[in-house]
């Protein structure tokens, strides 16, 4: 299969290029110094990952530690009330440990610090997912780890700060701008650059400068080559369709990756939040036009300064102005879909996946629930798979406090 002569049985060993590029997206924009140190950890990278060793201890881990493969689970009764035909099924990242698919690239990212003699993990983190993910990592391999998180996050997100506080892990809260997870990326960017000899920037999704979206991307492709073969096992046949939340985008790369060379269509969602005005949702690649931040170049939000703008979800892990570079690159070529969902909507899906299914979903991947339901209603017949990134525990205070019970 291929789009605009990208040719997919070969795309994971062209893409990045050498130079870290997906087409005129990605790259490394950092001072010397740092730049340097990028070169160092791409070197390790691509030296670790191609050792039995090491991809005999990352598999053991994910076995026993992490609890993969998980499973998909076949949506019977919302199928039924949606009353089109369309069955929905879920990847059901939520019971990977810590409830979410963070843990993917964590442990992975862990293990490469410690092989480069790493004494220390540092990392921002929006949900606490990932935060909480890094500070099992490091515990589990003896790292320190330093977590910065936006004061409002903090806030929203409590259950998910006393776990990283439990887990050893010093929790560094962000006051800056609009104190939500991309100053919490300025700030862990800074504190890796004074200290950058002992520690490793674990960034948390496929976003920053090369190697780190290629990094990310790898650890998180076992849940589309999990998902791939567990769907085709139990239908007999590919999803028609596959849905999963944006944000910077590791869940959705990491499922969409098993797809790319199949005839299955790919819907990334993104955060409309409150509606489509500027500082009101966080949809990049929606809304947004080709920049700059925090040393990588994607499709990014753009204040009238050309700055990175002010960006707003309910939920804490899709609030960045940009999205990962190889996600821009695949909607330029047309292999994946954008489109978005709001926070009503999000909502919605939160409590109606609950009722119908017992099963809590983090409200971020609320937002692929909710597309995945608009979009079982415009199909006549199929199947359509929804990734779901995370558990919904950590949003149940907020939700009540803030909406109530629907």
């Amino acid at each position: 299969m291929n789009y605009q002569h990208i040719e997919f049985e070969t795309y994971f060993k062209n893409h990045p290029d050498t130079n870290g590029y997906f087409g005129k997206y990605g790259g490394s924009y950092l001072s010397p110094e740092l730049q340097s140190t990028m070169d160092e950890i791409e070197a390790a990278y691509h030296t670790i990952c191609k050792s039995s060793k090491f991809i005999s201890e990352l598999r053991r881990i994910r076995r026993e530690f992490q609890g993969r493969p998980t499973p998909i689970s076949h949506l019977e009764r919302l199928s039924d009330k949606i009353g089109t035909g369309v069955q929905l099924y879920v990847k059901r990242e939520d019971l990977n440990h810590t409830g979410a698919h963070k843990l993917n690239h964590c442990m992975g990212e862990v293990l490469l610090a410690k092989f480069m003699g790493k004494k220390k993990v540092i990392a921002e983190t929006g949900a606490g997912q990932h935060g909480v993910a890094l500070a099992t990592a490091a515990a589990y391999f003896g790292l320190e780890c330093d977590i910065y998180m936006g004061a409002v996050d903090i806030k929203k997100q409590a259950p998910n700060v006393a776990r990283m506080k439990i887990l050893g892990a010093r929790v560094i809260e962000v006051t800056d701008g609009l104190q939500t997870l991309k100053e919490a990326v300025d700030a862990a960017f800074m504190a890796y650059a004074e200290d950058f000899e002992n520690s490793i920037y674990c960034i948390g999704s496929v976003v920053g400068p090369h190697p780190f979206p290629l990094i990310v991307r790898d650890f998180q492709h076992i849940v589309g080559v999990e998902a791939r073969e567990q769907f085709t096992g139990m239908t007999g046949e590919l999803p028609d369709a596959v849905v999963a939340c944006v944000g910077g985008g590791s869940n959705s790369i990491g499922i969409f990756s098993g797809f790319f060379n199949d005839p299955v269509d790919l819907y990334g969602i993104e955060p409309l939040g409150r509606g489509a005005g500027i500082g009101d949702h966080a949809a990049s690649l929606t809304y947004g036009e080709e920049g700059i931040m925090h040393g990588f170049n994607s499709v990014m939000l753009k204040d009238e300064r050309g700055e990175p703008a002010p960006v707003y979800s309910i939920a804490s892990g899709l609030d960045y102005p940009s999205s990962g570079p190889e996600h821009a690159f695949l909607r330029d070529i047309g292999r994946i879909k954008y489109d978005v969902v709001d926070d009503e909507e999000a909502v919605d899906a939160f409590f109606e996946l609950s009722r119908m299914e017992g099963i809590i979903p983090a409200v971020e991947s609320a937002h692929a629930v909710a597309y995945g339901m608009k979009l079982a209603k415009t199909m006549g017949k199929g199947s359509v798979l929804i990734n779901l990134s995370g558990r919904g525990d950590k949003d149940m205070d907020y939700i009540i406090e803030k909406y109530g019970i629907r």
